[in-house]
């Protein structure tokens, strides 16, 4: 057999391999589109004002604390806690964690809420890097700042629930925004399922160029930046195709860090957030799953559509590549950590269908993706021979990452309907189309900076640029900038 013939035959045995696994790709996700019509068409004949209304009445003997880990967040940690002085929801505290931050993160929070030192009893029921001091605020009672040692995320989050009173805590970002009626809406699953819910996340939006005044988002549009744009068709896709339909089946493997409510008894039984590893948010909802099939519990963790938490994104390529690097080496850790779930019968539906589809979708993905880029460019440059195998591997690309998002977003638009000017659906179905050509690419090579990273043992998280969502801070900042100049 000459060189030639072997690769040819390689050739195509790679071609038909990548196909098959496209179109599998493009047949789950379309199932899950599916799926989510049907639930989003059963919501909307629910009167929501009717529903909050009942849920409120229900929940007083659910009070929440409001966990916010705050690193260097002075540009945004005040919206934050405004947007849930807002809140609808009879009883809560919110307690920021400025962990460590070399900003003025705790300087900003104290001056803002007129914060005085206090006694508070902090229970060890997880382990944490040293508390420096508590404040309470002197006009809103309910807010409570907590510093400490700096010691990343998960040990910022297991402070916040030494230190909370309430059975159920929120986790939401330091640079996040939760709409008015979003932990009202996201812990009825909780309410009504007589504790069988244990935990539940909502849906996120992406904040920039949205009108954000005094921890409210007034108006939301979509802005020009295209990495932004980008992530808002992302984010679509990613809560409309995937995680709708893996909640109905208790499939969820991931509920966002940055909108989130758990029971705190189970999150401590489970051990709490792990600090060893990069993607805590995932880390903690496996390790719920195992503590629940190891002690062969009936518990549920859902996803709740309707509530929104907006958040700031990455508006430039560093921060895009941080941000994916980090996702996916935190992806890997968790799935290798927890890796003897994979197959396993002992862990039911989530050792069976969750944890091989994250293996094969979310995990293998970038890198038979890249072998599809590579396979349609040799293809064109062979030329007559591969290349209506390429032309129908291309098409099978923009079925994926163009076509089902473009139905995402007209989902998105006919059922809540976040940005509604007609404008801005137009916008995201047209970078939509160009999705596979540059942005799909990018990330893809993001991702595997991830899986190189986690093979090397390196747990860097980086650093994310915030520029605030006020423009408020905004006109601040400008004006200093002026100044200064």
């Amino acid at each position: 057999m000459d060189i030639s013939t072997v690769f040819i035959w390689l050739h195509e045995f790679f071609g038909y391999f990548i196909m098959f696994y496209m179109v599998l790709i493009i047949a789950i996700y379309s199932s899950m589109l599916i799926f989510a019509y049907m639930h989003m068409k059963k919501n909307l004949r629910l009167d929501k004002f009717v529903d909050n209304d009942k849920s409120l009445k229900m929940i007083y003997s659910k009070p929440v604390s409001i966990i916010v880990p705050a690193y260097n967040e002075e540009l945004g940690v005040v919206n934050t806690v405004h947007s849930l002085l807002t809140l609808q929801y009879p009883q809560f505290e919110i307690i920021v964690v400025n962990d460590g931050s070399k900003d003025q993160t705790l300087q900003t929070v104290i001056d803002q809420f007129k914060m005085k030192p206090v006694l508070r009893t902090i229970k060890r029921e997880l382990p944490t890097k040293e508390v420096r001091g508590v404040y309470e605020s002197e006009i809103h009672p309910n807010i409570v700042l907590v510093d400490k040692i700096n010691g990343g995320k998960a040990d910022a989050l297991n402070v916040g629930i030494n230190i909370s009173k309430y059975p159920y805590f929120c986790s939401i970002d330091g640079d996040s925004i939760l709409a008015s009626t979003s932990l009202l809406r996201v812990m009825q699953p909780i309410v009504s399922s007589n504790d069988d819910v244990i935990a539940a996340g909502g849906s996120v939006r992406i904040a920039n160029g949205a009108d954000v005044r005094m921890g409210t988002v007034v108006n939301s549009v979509v802005p020009s930046n295209p990495f932004v744009i980008m992530q808002i068709i992302e984010y679509l896709r990613a809560f409309y195709m995937g995680r709708i339909a893996l909640s109905k089946f208790n499939l969820v493997l991931i509920i966002s860090g940055a909108f989130s409510v758990f029971s705190k008894k189970w999150v401590v039984k489970a051990g709490g957030y792990s600090v060893n590893t990069i993607g805590e948010d995932m880390e903690l909802v496996v390790k719920l799953h195992r503590y629940i099939m190891d002690n062969k519990l009936k518990k549920r963790i859902e996803f709740v559509p309707d509530p929104v938490c907006w958040t700031e994104a990455p508006d430039n390529m560093r921060d895009l590549r941080t941000q994916r690097r980090r996702w996916h080496q935190g992806l890997l850790g968790s799935l290798m950590l927890h890796k003897v779930m994979t197959f396993n019968p002992k862990y039911k539906q989530i050792g069976m269908i969750s944890f091989p589809y994250f293996w094969l979708i979310e995990f293998f993905g970038p890198i038979i993706e890249l072998s599809g880029y590579i396979y349609i460019i040799i293809s064109f440059m062979v030329g007559n021979l591969y290349l209506d195998s390429a032309i129908i591997l291309t098409t099978l690309f923009l079925i994926y990452s163009s076509f089902l998002s473009m139905f995402a977003i007209l989902l998105e638009a006919w059922s809540i309907n976040t940005y509604p000017r007609i404008r801005d659906s137009i916008k995201l179905i047209f970078f939509s189309l160009t999705e596979t050509f540059w942005f799909r690419p990018l990330t893809i090579l993001f991702r595997l900076e991830g899986i190189i990273y986690y093979i090397r043992g390196r747990e860097d998280w980086g650093q994310l640029q915030r520029r605030g969502l006020s423009k408020e801070q905004k006109n601040t900042e400008k004006a200093a900038s002026e100044k200064t100049f």
